[in-house]
């Protein structure tokens, strides 16, 4: 572990929007600064993503100061979105939990309806301090998150991808492979570990900012999303099933909370406490 180092930072602005690669990103309790603030939302309230639409993965949000959005996609004109005053909140239905978010404006939900082809509106997280909590099976007094799945951050290593692509090579969807890391949507990209070493860690640093692991990360079809394109495959649930499932769940990576704010830069050291 003493080459470890961070390889890679991605923020989702927009949850299931394609996601962006900085060099450096702060830290805050529920998340990377920026990251799943905003979401989509259908006509009663429930989270749109790549799961029902995978064609969601072709928009993208660019952050612009202030926390708005600019939003683009193929064969559209692109839009700036500004934060919402919170004036009014509308219920958003996120998996198991219930949420309180605010409503951009019209304009918004009328660029994301047109790229998505249905009726969805654009919702913000204006107080991740309060809306959410982490799940409390998993969490610490206090600790929430924004519209991420359900943790702050998602660590991934390339060591257990390279793993995860040699097996596909030797299944019976070998064409499909190998599959890039963004399959997985991580937070963080660690380089210089072991293959599936992270599976044993519980707590790290990443630079000067320290983690604790909460628990592995069960994944599902999104991952079978071609994020380019679209299109949708066997891999990597196919493989996954076969040699990676732990407690009836499919598991890549690791669900991170952190324990103190600071700031990622690409390339800082990655240190396993225990």
């Amino acid at each position: 572990m003493g080459n470890a180092k961070l390889q890679s930072i991605h923020v989702h602005p927009v949850k299931a929007f394609r996601g962006l690669a900085p060099r450096e990103a702060d830290v805050e309790p529920w998340g990377l600064a920026g990251d799943r603030r905003w979401t989509l939302i259908d006509d009663g309230g429930k989270v749109v993503t790549q799961r029902r639409h995978p064609h969601v993965a072709l928009a993208a949000a660019e952050l612009l100061p202030g926390g708005g959005l600019r939003l683009s996609a193929p064969g559209r004109p692109s839009l700036e979105v500004a934060v919402p005053e919170p004036v009014g909140t509308v219920t958003v239905e996120i998996f198991r939990d219930k949420v309180e978010g605010v409503l951009a404006d019209a304009a918004a939900h009328a660029w994301c309806s047109a790229h998505l082809g249905e009726s969805v509106r654009l919702v913000h997280m204006d107080d991740p301090a309060t809306r959410r909590p982490v799940d409390p099976e998993f969490a610490l007094p206090g600790e929430t998150v924004s519209f991420a799945d359900g943790y702050p951050l998602l660590l991934t290593t390339t060591a257990s991808l390279d793993a995860l692509n040699t097996l596909i090579a030797q299944g019976d969807h070998a064409e499909e492979g190998p599959l890039p890391m963004n399959r997985f949507r991580p937070s963080v990209v660690v380089t210089g570990t072991e293959p599936w070493a992270e599976d044993g860690w519980s707590r790290l640093t990443i630079g000067d900012v320290p983690f604790r692991v909460a628990k592995s990360c069960g994944r599902c079809v999104v991952t079978t999303t071609d994020q380019a394109t679209a299109a949708r495959g066997a891999e990597p649930l196919r493989t996954l099933g076969r040699h990676r499932r732990m407690d009836g769940r499919l598991v890549f990576g690791q669900n991170l909370v952190p324990l103190s704010r600071g700031t990622l830069r690409v390339g800082d050291p990655v240190e396993v406490q225990d």
